[in-house]
């Protein structure tokens, strides 16, 4: 008999093959075959194995489902924050076996175009429904419905209820993915604190002051500055176009002020070139990781930002509808904090490289680790 080379025997014991064509030629050539070819020969059972899952609807071992339909309703659907969110989300159902999601919604924060969005996906039956409840009421009884129909129902980037000057509350919904709000918010205020220690006038830029995903940032950054900060809330707007001018105006206006941030992520991409565009020199800093806001800090044009790792906010939800429905309700998803990670010069690098997870490219490549890992600042108490 043959000599069964080892390697070969390991990977189809470890593959658990069946007798079958496949098992039965690699073991009659196995003894033949060089490294590579034996290798090769495995890849090719394995792409085998593995199509023949996928064209089941399955993943790995998990029994066949069918092709479910998820949909996420979005605040600013063409706003390039979201882009790793869709990846995510993309990434996650083509793992499972899933149709793609679909992507509906608002591109400028209107509520009832959202609201519409959600009863239309209702209407069509969807598997499962995302959600950010960026309004305190208004996606109270959607929820509910959606919820009573069968439907499962996830927040994500915004959990929607809050009192001002106080922490978020979750909606009615299974559970919310994405960063503390507030807390990150406060941990803005500390960043400030930090740069600016003796207090004085500054600025915020917020898109949409009031809305659920961001006023709770604003209100955690003053929660912390105290009496010695006087801090301006500037509106920016929701669509990206409008941002530059709107703080531009206000820094030329206001070219004394102790420093300058930002409590989303379009107002804060444009912040570092309209500092360098009126002259104003002072501390600023601002939320996620999008377009110029690395090379920003990188080159020292702006101090600090806060990510909250928007790719999650996709994947996540996928997988969490996934397990409740597969598992008839029993794998209840649990609220999941995005993360509270303070980017600065010292730590930028592993943002600034082209990534799917980040956005910024679409090729979902293996970036290894190098050097220490870094615990993040703690977002949750215990």
């Amino acid at each position: 008999m043959r000599e069964v080379d080892p390697v070969v025997d390991e990977a189809i014991e470890t593959l658990n093959m069946k007798d079958g064509p496949t098992r039965r030629r690699l073991l009659r050539g196995a003894g033949l075959f060089s490294t590579t070819a034996a290798a090769s020969a495995l890849i090719s059972a394995c792409t085998s194995a593995s199509t023949s899952s996928a064209a089941g609807g399955a993943a790995s071992n998990f029994p066949t489902v069918p092709s479910w339909q998820f949909w996420f309703i979005n605040h600013v659907t063409t706003n390039p924050f979201f882009t790793p969110t869709q990846y995510g989300m993309a990434d996650a159902a083509k793992l499972l076996g899933l149709k793609p999601p679909k992507w509906e919604g608002s591109t400028n924060s209107v509520i009832s175009e959202m609201t519409s969005a959600f009863q239309q996906a209702v209407a069509a039956k969807a598997d499962g429904i995302a959600v950010p409840v960026i309004d305190a009421t208004a996606f109270t009884a959607p929820i509910k419905g959606a919820m009573q129909d069968g439907i499962p129902v996830m927040s994500y980037n915004s959990d929607g209820v809050y009192t001002k000057g106080k922490p978020v509350i979750g909606s009615n919904r299974l559970a919310y993915v994405g960063q503390s709000l507030f807390v990150s918010g406060q941990s803005m205020g500390n960043e400030i604190k930090k740069l600016i220690p003796g207090g004085g006038e500054i600025v915020i830029f917020i898109a949409t002051p009031g809305t659920g995903n961001i006023q709770p940032r604003y209100d955690g950054a003053v929660s912390v500055l105290g009496s010695s900060f006087k801090v301006h809330e500037i509106a920016t707007g929701a669509e990206t176009a409008q941002e530059p001018p709107a703080e531009k105006a206000y820094l030329l206006a206001h070219k004394n002020i102790k420093g300058a941030f930002a409590v989303d992520a379009g107002s804060t991409e444009v912040l570092g070139a309209q500092l360098k565009a009126t002259g104003v020199k002072v501390p600023s800093g601002g939320f996620d990781t999008l377009g110029q806001t690395v090379s920003n800090i990188k080159s020292g044009l702006m101090d600090f930002t806060i990510y909250q790792d928007p790719y999650l906010q996709g994947f996540l939800p996928v997988l969490y509808m996934y397990l409740f429905k597969i598992s008839g309700g029993a794998l209840y998803p649990p609220d999941t904090d995005t993360g509270l990670s303070v980017v600065t010069k010292d730590n930028a690098d592993a943002y600034a490289a082209p990534s799917r997870y980040q956005g910024t490219s679409t090729s979902p490549k293996y970036l290894p680790l190098s050097g220490a890992i870094n615990a993040p600042a703690a977002t949750t108490s215990t």
